[in-house]
């Protein structure tokens, strides 16, 4: 039976409870409630950085997320390669001043009652829910989960950051058999297979169990998206084979092949023509082959052995009809689509005390959050407040109180073309640092009774350029600010960057540490 947690008199003596999420609960009781409660919903890069920014004097933080840690996101291909240890990218949520922190799901939000459902996550595995959970009545779903103990919890304002998950398309076979690349968990996994297929490659040499054609089709590395994800990785497993892995396995060189699948006529759209076809001359020179126009229809379990024994694959692709191809790791690079919990908010409808100067006069009407029609995201205006509309026939404009929407899971629409800004870590965290600094100085100024948060600005994007690695030391970089970069300049400033935004300053000293660990005596390639 699930219990609203609300706070008590400082006077009430709350017992000790049993469990961590009734201890934490019981905390919340007993807090002195004179800040108000600001609930995040995530911990990627709009919700930490928000929480990181938001001034705990001023405010009663609490997040909510699946896992207990913040992921640089930029440097993840890094890691599943060994160039980088783990560790190197990760900042824990609870290392922050005076936090309050739930490991769990967000299954709901009562606008109405100003409270979140939680459904409790501290013994699950918080590093691999990256895509949506399959549907339980799909032949080939897994036994239904157990779900975890169901609480709620009061807020003042809602920031709801809870990002979004990987894009399969429905296609048959990808959530069962493809490898993403979202989270930490993800990259271990890749890691691990990697170094697995060219360990089963050289150790059934000799029995003669795999011929030259087997070993091809283990060692076939295919990456399905052309985006910025996609052509890191590409680019590290790159490195890691050719800088590495032929030392110690001279003999499977030969055997393998990196290819990249995309749909669209180039790879990295967001780059501009020259930039692009340089990306892909460079992969050409190394080896890295692009096929672009080409679309998968299927991924299955190979026949024989090959599948049984070694996790082979096969792939079919509308442009090579009924041949399949065959490869022993299939990342799945493609897009977003919105979170499950984004699904639910968009269709609810709900009753709030209406704001005059959207509603005068309709303070008994119901609302629905507005959803972006391409993307499936919530809207939210310029001082990326969550939007809303009358769910009759007038559908009357407004914007919910005290609830904001920030990262992957909105669809902020700025310019004179009302364009979503994209879905990127710069956007996500520029968001949460003018969110936090836009509540820090409301507080400020409801408190020496100024209007001036009245005037507050609203929210511009700055494009600071984007930047995708190519191997070999080789780069890009595009920005408005400033010309095009590209080869070993373009590495520097990509390597530099990444450093500077890296949160922490243990992270900042680490990752150049280990950098130069890896380039002076290889990366890792122990299998743990």
């Amino acid at each position: 039976m699930s219990k609203l947690y609300k706070p008590l008199p400082l006077t009430r003596r709350v017992r000790r409870p049993t469990s961590g999420i009734r201890c934490f609960s019981a905390r919340l009781e007993a807090h002195d409630r004179k800040k108000e409660r600001v609930v995040i919903l995530g911990s990627g890069w709009a919700g930490y950085a928000f929480a990181r920014t938001l001034d705990p004097a001023k405010y009663e933080r609490v997040v909510i997320s699946p896992r207990s840690y913040f992921v640089f996101t930029p440097l993840l291909a890094s890691t599943t390669v060994g160039t980088l240890e783990t560790r190197t990218i990760l900042e824990p949520v609870r290392r922050l001043r005076n936090i309050g922190f739930l490991q769990g799901w967000a299954d709901d939000v009562d606008f109405s009652t100003k409270t979140v459902r939680v459904e409790s996550n501290v013994t699950d595995n918080p590093a691999s829910k990256t895509v949506v959970p399959a549907d339980p009545d799909h032949p080939l779903a897994a036994a239904p989960r157990t779900k975890g103990e169901m609480f709620d919890i009061s807020y003042d304002k809602l920031v709801i950051a809870c990002g979004a998950y990987s894009q399969t398309f429905n296609i048959e076979g990808v959530r069962e058999h493809a490898h993403f690349l979202r989270d930490i968990g993800d990259a271990r996994r890749i890691r691990l297979r990697v170094l697995s297929l060219f360990e089963q490659c050289a150790y059934l040499t000799n029995a003669g169990c795999l011929t030259d054609d087997d070993k091809r089709t283990l060692l076939h590395f295919a990456i399905v998206g052309g985006g910025p994800t996609g052509i890191e990785f590409a680019a590290e497993l790159h490195d890691l084979v050719y800088e590495d892995l032929a030392r110690i396995y001279p003999d499977l060189v030969k055997f393998v092949r990196i290819t990249v699948y995309d749909v669209a006529p180039k790879v990295l759209p967001m780059f501009d023509q020259a930039l692009s076809k340089y990306a892909t001359d460079t992969f050409a020179r190394q080896g890295i082959n692009v096929k672009t126009r080409h679309h998968l229809e299927r991924l299955r379990r190979a026949d024989g052995h090959l599948g049984s024994q070694h996790g082979a694959l096969r792939i079919k692709i509308r442009e090579h009809g009924d041949e399949e191809v065959g490869a022993g790791l299939v990342v799945w690079s493609t897009g977003l689509m919105a979170n499950p919990l984004v699904q639910k908010l968009a269709g609810k409808e709900f009753a709030i005390p209406a704001a005059p100067e959207t509603a005068a006069g309709k303070s008994h009407a119901l609302w629905q959050l507005t959803k972006d029609a391409k993307t499936g995201d919530l809207v939210t205006d310029s001082y990326l407040r969550a939007q809303t509309h009358t769910s009759n026939r007038d559908r009357k404009p407004g914007f919910l109180p005290n609830v904001f929407i920030i990262g992957d899971c909105g669809a902020t629409m700025l310019g004179d073309d009302r364009s979503a800004l994209p879905k990127t870590a710069q956007v996500a965290s520029q968001q949460a640092t003018y969110l936090a600094k836009y509540l820090n100085k409301a507080y400020s100024s409801s408190s020496s009774n100024s209007s001036s948060n009245a005037a507050a600005k609203p929210f511009e994007f700055r494009n600071w350029g984007t930047m995708t690695y190519l191997g070999s030391w080789k780069a890009i970089h595009q920005s408005a600010a400033s010309r095009e970069l590209k080869g070993w300049m373009a590495w520097v400033l990509w390597r530099g960057a990444y450093l500077t935004k890296s949160m922490s300053l243990k992270n900042k000293i680490l990752v150049p540490v280990y950098w130069v660990i890896s380039w002076s005596f290889g990366r890792d390639i122990n299998r743990f």
